[in-house]
């Protein structure tokens, strides 16, 4: 069964909208957009903390939304109204910072800058949380035709393309893979089929793409490709009401085995 994936995108404490990992409109309240996806039955859910100052605000502190000035109140507050497989990324840079977000709630943690800056620190968290707990977070633009990887929230060029990053991720004991089209960010142009087909029948781990969702067409198209494992969308889950179980409605009637 294909996983359809909703992904909250996490800046100093708010949900934005993101555009090629550049531009950021706030949007809403973490817990509260986590509560709807858990009522609306999605399969699992991403959250990625794109903060670069790594402050948090939820910008209130009354009845309805509890203030929260930290990452891991964020994700402990979290674990209390999503009953879901949840997947949390962002300034992971140690052992410690990935069992913290696993203690805290999150069942995978997220990683992409320290896959490229520390090779026995991934291998360590893989050894301590397992393959099944860990997920390589690979960022990518299209430059001359080839998809090359960039890490630091898609600002370094790791000079390496997706498919060699794919297999030293591979390597390394991961469990997935998450793929973000950076130049299709926010774009609502649809997914990067013919690079997406090319990775899934190369490796050897589940894939999840993620980047370009505009229509319920685009879900289709790219949960058509056999090996896809997930098919995740941030903007699109995040605006409009029911537009979750609107795809899912939409995939059945097009015949994709979706949960």
């Amino acid at each position: 069964m294909k996983r359809i994936i909703p992904v909250l995108f996490i800046k100093n404490g708010l949900i934005v909208r993101s555009q090629n990992f550049a531009r950021h409109q706030v949007i809403g309240n973490v817990i509260n957009q986590a509560k709807r996806l858990n009522d609306w039955l999605a399969d699992e859910l991403i959250c990625i903390d794109i903060s670069n100052e790594k402050f948090y605000d939820s910008g209130r502190d009354d009845h309805q939304v509890k203030s929260i000035n930290n990452i891991i109140e964020i994700i402990k507050e979290m674990s209390k109204v999503v009953f879901m497989p949840f997947s949390f990324g962002g300034g992971i840079r140690n052992v410690e910072d990935a069992k913290i977000r696993i203690r805290n709630g999150a069942d995978k943690i997220i990683i992409n800058t320290l896959i490229f800056e520390s090779k026995n620190t991934v291998e360590q968290i893989v050894k301590i949380l397992g393959s099944q707990a860990v997920v390589a977070s690979l960022d990518y633009k299209i430059e001359k035709g080839i998809p090359q990887v960039y890490s630091h929230s898609g600002k370094q060029n790791v000079k390496k393309n997706l498919y060699e990053v794919a297999k030293y991720c591979e390597a390394l004991g991961v469990g997935e893979i998450f793929i973000q089209n950076i130049n299709l960010d926010g774009s609502s142009l649809g997914y990067d089929i013919e690079i997406i087909e090319k990775l899934v029948s190369q490796s050897n781990l589940p894939v999840v793409c993620c980047s370009g969702a505009g229509t319920n067409s685009h879900f289709g198209k790219v949960a058509k490709i056999n090996e896809i494992s997930g098919v995740a969308a941030g903007n699109f889950f995040n605006f409009s009401e029911g537009s979750y179980p609107r795809v899912k409605k939409f995939l059945k009637n097009e015949g994709i085995d979706v949960r």
